[in-house]
């Protein structure tokens, strides 16, 4: 007995000291400068949005959060170079693509999401606007879908390519309304935008910042908004989910989420995704994020963790789908 209650102080002993090894760890972090990999170029709406985040972070841990743009593979790049990173001090900020959909649609991306990521924070999430044409003959989501029904691909809608999020929504939509529409890709938005109003092209799904300045004008409908609750950019646009006959839990988002490779000091990651539910807690923060069309999100690390797993299943039975006609 004399030996298991020692036996039993030691391992206790051993505990506390692993805990109060952690808590002096996290208490000191960090001593050197932070760098957070951003897998697209200087302004875009990626990097925008994590100098947002790290500008107050560097105030809140006491030293410099260093942006690194390293573009390519619509943000893959970005990820790798955060996992080539010194431990505890590089991290990323990326979109949902290269989380999601990327090792399934990018040839050369060389990790594996589970093994290699540790999610730390849901930063901001974003839905996309279904945007017809001012003369389509439809001026709800009902009579777009009664339309796409009545002639299969006699609808037509762009997208900036295979696998973009704009084409992946379009066709979860169509899966889920029951309709067949005609994809038409382009080089860019500008271009889906410019043919939408020109009438070359039916609809598109897009941000509702750049809908918005078109339907003011008179050169487009929105239709709907693929967020589960209504978006207070365009707050007067209905949701899609349960209506005209889509699932209640239709949802189809855009997100930016800060990361860290597998293997960060988890104390390191509580602390930081306090420091960013902070961040996001802030009206200041909140309002910039909507001007550039973004919902400041948090949660804890798990939340992100789900997100993820959800979304790569949504989008993985898309693609299964696209893959297989």
């Amino acid at each position: 007995m004399i030996r298991i209650h020692r036996q039993a102080t030691l391992a206790l002993t051993a505990g506390i000291a692993i805990l109060a090894a952690g808590m002096a760890s996290a208490q000191e972090w960090p001593t050197e400068p932070i760098h957070v990999y951003v897998g697209f170029p200087a302004g875009s709406s990626p990097d925008t949005l994590a100098r947002l985040i790290t500008d107050p972070l560097s105030q809140r841990l006491g030293q410099p959060v260093v942006v690194e743009n390293k573009p390519g593979a619509g943000g893959v790049i970005g990820v790798q170079q955060m996992l080539a990173g010194k431990e505890n001090y590089s991290f990323g900020s990326t979109i949902n693509g290269p989380l999601t959909t990327s090792p399934r649609l990018v040839p050369d991306t060389s990790y594996d999401v589970a093994a290699d990521i540790a999610p730390v924070a849901l930063l901001a999430t974003s839905p996309l606007v279904l945007a017809v044409s001012a003369d389509f003959p439809a001026d709800d989501l009902a009579g777009f879908i009664a339309a796409a029904k009545a002639e299969p691909e006699a609808v037509s809608y762009g997208s900036v390519g295979q696998g973009s999020g704009a084409h992946l929504t379009a066709e979860l939509f169509a899966d889920a309304a029951g309709v067949q529409m005609l994809h038409i890709p382009f080089a860019s938005y500008a271009e889906v935008t410019t043919s939408i109003i020109g009438g070359e092209i039916n609809s598109g799904f897009m941000a509702p910042s750049a809908a918005m300045p078109q339907a003011e004008a008179g050169k487009m409908k929105m239709l709907g908004v693929t967020s589960t609750e209504p978006f207070a950019q365009v707050p007067d646009v209905p949701v899609m989910a349960g209506n005209a006959g889509l699932p209640a839990d239709f949802r189809a988002e855009l997100w930016n989420a800060f990361i860290a490779p597998a293997g960060t000091d988890p104390a390191v990651i509580e602390r930081l995704n306090a420091e960013i539910d902070e961040i996001l807690k802030d009206p200041k923060v909140q309002q910039q994020l909507m001007t550039m069309g973004w919902q400041a999100a948090g949660g804890t690390p798990d939340d992100l963790a789900q997100r993820i797993t959800d979304d790569t299943q949504v989008w993985g039975t898309v693609i299964d789908k696209i893959e297989a006609k």
